[in-house]
């Protein structure tokens, strides 16, 4: 379904088309990003992009047989060494 054509304001800005703003239940004040590719540029919500990066951190874990409790542990391993040194 095309949507209508919008014009580049002078500082760069466009409207995102009102039934493209529902479907996708973006407000005023949400984040956005945007991911160039061969065909344009993608439009997407930041939570999107967030929940996409979080699962290859899972994948990525796994792949290395840690969970992410380990890692946190781990973590709070290392501040305390740390601490301890200071």
């Amino acid at each position: 379904m095309p949507t209508p054509a919008v014009r580049v304001q002078e500082r760069g800005q466009v409207t995102i088309p009102k039934e493209i703003r529902e479907r996708l239940r973006l407000k005023k004040g949400d984040l956005v990003t945007f991911v160039e590719t061969e065909q344009g540029v993608m439009i997407k919500p930041a939570e999107i992009v967030v929940s996409a990066a979080l699962d290859e951190i899972g994948e990525a874990l796994k792949e290395k047989g840690l969970s992410l409790e380990e890692l946190i542990e781990r973590g709070r391993e290392i501040r305390g060494e740390l601490v301890d040194e200071e």
